[in-house]
């Protein structure tokens, strides 16, 4: 009899049934693939890169909405504070330019992030290949990305924001005035573009213009003075890249007034908000969004005074 073997006679016949120790379980790896994905959008190639999630304190940071609503609208959505907000980023490649939109935080919010430049090169790109980089504002998380030990990170970059948001941010005698939380933003604010600046890379715009070929600038005010979308045109496809118009979107979907502590005009940017939204739930809109779930493309369609956020269907094979 064959050791580690037992026998059973049903009926006449023999069954032998093996037993064996178990094998040791593999490690759990605890990590993600490539924060990288795809889409096309008429000629253009739109890539939507990750440069981390954080932590996001939404009890504190949330502003103009009870906490029982915020606790509600969370759960509605399986979900509880502190939640993860990702930081995305999108790289359109029009077939003649090299377009990166925000950059990330880079090391300006420590472990969790800068990882737009591993991913840029995970999705078949080099950051000498950027032609030009576009900041929808210049708080931490969006500009951070540009430097690497204060070095420019895309050395062949043209690096592109408002006017108005370079008047504020890059100026020393704003500081004082704003919030003391806000004190770091004018710092990293200064020191990223710095390099640019030297290298005669950095070119501010004025308002509401054409930067290239089927990429508009819109200006969208309120949570910085030049905070700025793209609206980026192909053969009749269109997808705007709006920035930091929505943090949560599990809140400020469903009650548009919803603000952050970080608006530098709460207001202005409540309007914003409800402008974009109108906006691309009306023209059907691609969203690239900034701070929604990554990889933060979708469509926003209206539901009476609320919104709902509906996710690009995932495509192994991007198709225009």
């Amino acid at each position: 009899m064959h050791s580690g073997a037992w026998y059973v006679v049903i009926l006449g016949i023999v069954i032998a049934a093996w037993s064996y120790d178990a094998l040791a379980a593999a490690p759990q790896v605890k990590t993600q693939g490539p924060g990288f994905y795809r889409i096309m959008l008429g000629q253009f190639e739109v890539t939507a890169l990750l440069d981390g999630t954080h932590p996001f304190p939404i009890e504190t940071v949330v502003e103009g909405v009870p906490k029982s609503e915020i606790a509600n609208d969370l759960a509605r959505d399986f979900l509880h504070a502190p939640v993860q907000g990702s930081i995305n980023a999108f790289l359109i490649n029009t077939g003649s330019k090299l377009i990166l939109i925000d950059t990330g935080a880079g090391v300006l919010y420590g472990n969790c992030c800068g990882l737009l430049l591993g991913n840029l090169r995970a999705a078949g790109y080099q950051p000498e290949q950027v032609d030009e980089v576009l900041l929808t504002h210049l708080h931490k998380d969006h500009v951070g990305g540009i430097i690497a030990n204060g070095a420019m990170v895309f050395p062949n970059a043209v690096l592109r924001t408002s006017q108005v948001e370079a008047d504020y941010w890059l100026n020393p005698a704003n500081k004082p005035k704003a919030p003391a939380f806000l004190s770091t933003f004018f710092d990293a604010a200064i020191a990223s573009v710095a390099p640019y600046v030297a290298a005669n890379r950095f070119k501010p715009f004025s308002g509401d213009f054409e930067l290239d070929s089927g990429i508009r600038a819109m200006a969208l005010p309120g949570h910085t003075p030049g905070h700025t979308a793209y609206l980026i045109e192909s053969d009749s496809k269109d997808l705007l890249v709006w920035g930091d118009v929505v943090h949560v979107a599990s809140i400020q979907l469903r009650n548009p007034t919803a603000s952050v502590e970080y608006d530098t005009d709460a207001p202005a940017a409540r309007r914003s908000r409800r402008f974009a939204l109108k906006l691309a739930a009306d023209k059907h809109y691609l969203v690239g969004a900034a701070h929604i779930a990554f990889p933060g493309l979708g469509h926003i369609r209206q539901d009476g005074n609320m919104y709902d956020w509906v996710p690009v269907n995932y495509e192994a094979t991007p198709a225009p």
